[in-house]
């Protein structure tokens, strides 16, 4: 919400805490409603006034929500706010998927509402199968509170009510109340189930609903995802969308991926994201992000992954135009670390680019989004990954293999020293052509300066021909091994450290089983995030 005015700064009556008028006519209802902090600034009700009973305007106490719903309306105030949280009548984002006319596809499948001033559309605790997208007008969103209803937000044209129901068959978690007369559109959950097969663009439409569910602006309750808080959002891609966020019990930082519904509502991608889930999830590499957890809600898959500070390499790129030798050689290495590691799990990422090369702070390098890899000689679907670095038989839905990552890491490297992407195209069919007919750029003449050993390893990791590549990372890394040496890079493993041990006895009883298991868990899953070695064992009856 920002630095937006709340009602007492507009309407300048002098009844916030220490108002020159809290003498006279008491302190604003609305500067004191904090019972949904972390939205409009911790003051919740100071945007949504003419929902507080008790508020001043043009120098009169005003009655409840109900008495002052029309004159409230017509507000200079309430109007400025509809404007500012982008209910007014203009285009929103969600409402391009349901414009007006009688031969859109979907529209025809929906059924109108209307609701009156007043009329509750939705209620607190009803577990709802339908939809509702508004049309025509706006509504006010109540949580009720032990007797007392709490406003914490308002929705209008384009925004969508009820989707906590329809999208994970919970009950509602707040009353939805008409504010002006108001038309809606309702989708029955039976009919989506068919209408999102006919329209796959529909899904689009589900991922944003759902990234809106876990705004920062919205109440607590609402942005949980299992035992994770999400808060503010830190990307988006075309798989999946990234939220910073909180492991609840144990206060600790993480990342939340939420993919996207074409994928996630994909039944071949759900069967083999869990198969490969838990070999993922057990990756334990310097290089490799760590995924802690993964949860399964609002028609998608969260994958929980541990939050580290610094930039991507593609926004390194932007910054810099191109990396020095010496470090891009660093980087390379680092990532055919990673890379060795997971394919000997049998695991291949398929997506390698410098989106998904992460650098820290300390130049150590992490490679994100091993929440999308797949198992050695699987045969991919074309549109996994990113054109501009997809291997020829990536393109052809091939058996994938090592060589594919290899492929990926030659032109992330050209990348790297050279400033731009080998291929250049706008076109995508155009940039597939040229992975499946075109050599990349002879780096002699192109970057004549660069070492001769770095030009033969970024020349044979792009080979086209599979079998003309490194037929392991392990041997490219033996080459990058020795450019290093030529360049005089330290690649020595820092020694070994040394490890203290230390004992906890805990006792408990039968009763206290359930407690103590949950308390362990949360225990391993600090140590995890600590890098610390948690062995234990059980003594009974003593």
């Amino acid at each position: 919400m920002g630095n937006r005015a709340n009602c007492w700064e507009y309407m300048k009556c002098e009844r916030q805490p220490g108002g020159e008028k809290v003498a006279e006519l008491g302190e604003c209802p609305a500067a004191l409603d904090a019972s949904f902090d972390g939205i409009n600034s911790g003051k919740n009700a100071g945007r949504i006034c003419w929902a507080v009973a008790g508020t001043c305007c043009g120098g009169e106490v005003q009655g409840t929500y109900a008495e002052k719903r029309d004159s409230c309306i017509g507000c200079n105030f309430y109007q400025m706010v509809q404007e500012e949280e982008g209910i007014s009548p203009a285009d929103h984002k969600f409402i391009n998927y349901f414009a007006d006319g009688d031969d859109n596809p979907i529209l025809q499948k929906l059924t109108c509402k209307t609701f009156a001033p007043g009329q509750r559309i939705v209620r607190q605790g009803e577990v709802r199968d339908k939809l509702l997208i508004v049309h025509r007008g706006a509504c006010l969103v109540l949580v009720e509170k032990n007797g007392e209803m709490h406003p914490v937000g308002h929705r209008g044209r384009g925004d969508v009510l009820g989707s906590v129901s329809f999208l994970t068959g919970e009950p509602q978690t707040a009353h939805i109340e008409a504010e002006t007369d108001i038309q809606l559109w309702e989708l029955d959950r039976n009919l989506f189930e068919n209408i999102h097969k006919e329209h796959p663009e529909l899904l689009d439409f589900f991922t944003e609903i759902v990234a809106d569910q876990f705004d920062s602006k919205r109440p607590v309750a609402d942005r949980a995802i299992g035992k994770y808080l999400a808060t503010d959002i830190i990307g988006r891609g075309g798989f999946s969308i990234v939220y910073k966020g909180m492991h609840t019990g144990l206060n600790m930082p993480v990342a939340i991926k939420m993919l996207r519904h074409h994928l996630a509502m994909d039944v071949d991608f759900q069967e083999s994201f869990r198969k490969e889930a838990h070999t993922i999830a057990n990756m334990d590499h310097e290089n490799i992000i760590k995924i802690y957890d993964i949860e399964e809600r609002f028609r998608t898959m969260f994958i929980i992954e541990e939050l580290v500070s610094g930039e991507s390499l593609k926004a390194l790129l932007k910054r810099l135009g191109k990396i020095p030798v010496k470090l891009a050689t660093h980087f390379l290495l680092q990532i055919c670390s990673g890379l060795a590691y997971a394919h000997q799990a049998g695991i291949i990422h398929r997506d390698i680019n410098p989106t998904n090369i992460y650098v820290k702070q300390n130049d150590q390098i992490k490679i994100l989004d091993f929440g999308l890899a797949c198992p050695i000689g699987t045969e991919d679907f074309a549109s996994m990954g990113n054109i501009a670095y997809m291997a020829p038989e990536q393109i052809e839905s091939e058996p994938l293999h090592g060589g594919t990552d290899i492929y990926a890491l030659g032109l992330t490297a050209f990348e790297m020293v050279i400033g731009r992407q080998p291929y250049q195209a706008d076109d995508v069919r155009e940039l597939a052509r040229m992975h499946l007919e075109c050599d990349i750029p002879d780096l002699a003449i192109v970057a004549p300066d660069i070492p001769e050993a770095l030009r033969g390893f970024i020349q044979t990791c792009c080979q086209r021909n599979p079998e003309d590549r490194y037929q392991r990372i392990g041997d490219a890394a033996v080459d990058l091994k020795h450019l290093a040496e030529e360049i005089g890079l330290d690649t020595r493993e820092p020694p070994a450290e040394k490890f203290h041990m230390a004992s906890l006895l805990m006792a408990y009883n039968h009763r206290q089983e359930a407690q103590f298991r949950e308390f362990m868990d949360q225990i391993r899953s600090k140590a995890r995030e600590l890098g610390i070695v948690l062995k234990s064992t059980e003594l009974n009856d003593l």
